[in-house]
């Protein structure tokens, strides 16, 4: 997707980056003109050699690990203007046969992951008064769905979390906003849904999108034209649709 938002000088900290959504608004920052580090726990193949693309190995539950990796970023580009958090791991599993270790990971991924990150950019941003924060939460968190407990859990928490950080820091001209992206046809999408062969999709739903559906909204809300903070973007109708279907 092109866009004709302009990121020209500007810095973005995208986490999970390496694939899906991550990937697709990493590519698009990088043609609008900016700079996109990504933070992941793989290397993306895909973004190898490609303009304006940096990539740090980094587990975003892994406090000390983020923070070295902003600070890097901070030295070398001297700002940050933007994190998209969007890490995640999506395991399939009944609640009576979780074991504690994929309960923590879950939430040490998809929340505490997106609390250290938040932790390490702010400073920076509060400095400069400026600065877009977004977080991903998901329709599961509301609707919830079997054998996503400790998915949807993660999900649902983030929403008060940036409701709340947004009161913290909107003072210093940061905002931070939480985006439904919808169902989207990622690769943590594929290893939480079962294919459907005689439906001919994924899982009992119609109507997913791919990575670059969601990529306008996340230049919108990353760019000075999204004013709002504490806010909700949501782009959901694929996944209404499919639990209609």
């Amino acid at each position: 997707m092109r866009s004709t938002y302009d990121a020209h000088d500007e810095v973005l900290v995208v986490t999970g980056g390496a694939n899906g959504i991550g990937a697709a608004t990493a590519r698009a920052f990088a043609e609008s003109g900016g700079t996109a580090v990504v933070l992941d726990a793989v290397h993306s193949a895909e973004l190898e050699g490609l303009a304006r693309i940096e990539q740090h190995l980094v587990d975003v539950a892994d406090r000390d690990a983020v923070n070295a990796a902003v600070s890097d970023v901070l030295e070398r580009h001297g700002q940050i203007d933007g994190l998209v958090a969007g890490a995640v791991v999506q395991p399939r599993c009944d609640v009576v046969d979780m074991d504690p270790d994929t309960w923590r990971r879950t939430l040490s991924v998809n929340l505490d992951g997106v609390v250290w990150c938040s932790q390490a950019v702010l400073p920076a941003m509060i400095a400069r008064r400026s600065g877009s924060i977004v977080v991903f939460s998901s329709g599961l968190a509301q609707a919830g769905r079997a054998q996503a407990s400790a998915y949807a859990a993660s999900k649902g928490a983030l929403i008060p979390y940036a409701k709340s950080l947004a009161a913290e820091v909107a003072e210093h001209g940061v905002r931070v906003n939480t985006i439904f992206p919808g169902v989207i046809d990622t690769p943590q999408f594929r290893a939480a849904n079962a294919f459907d062969s005689e439906r001919g999709h994924w899982a009992a739903t119609t109507g997913i999108g791919v990575s670059e559906d969601v990529v306008g909204p996340l230049l919108f809300l990353l760019s000075d034209a999204a004013t709002m903070t504490g806010s909700i973007l949501t782009r959901e109708r694929a996944f209404t649709m499919g639990a209609a279907a």
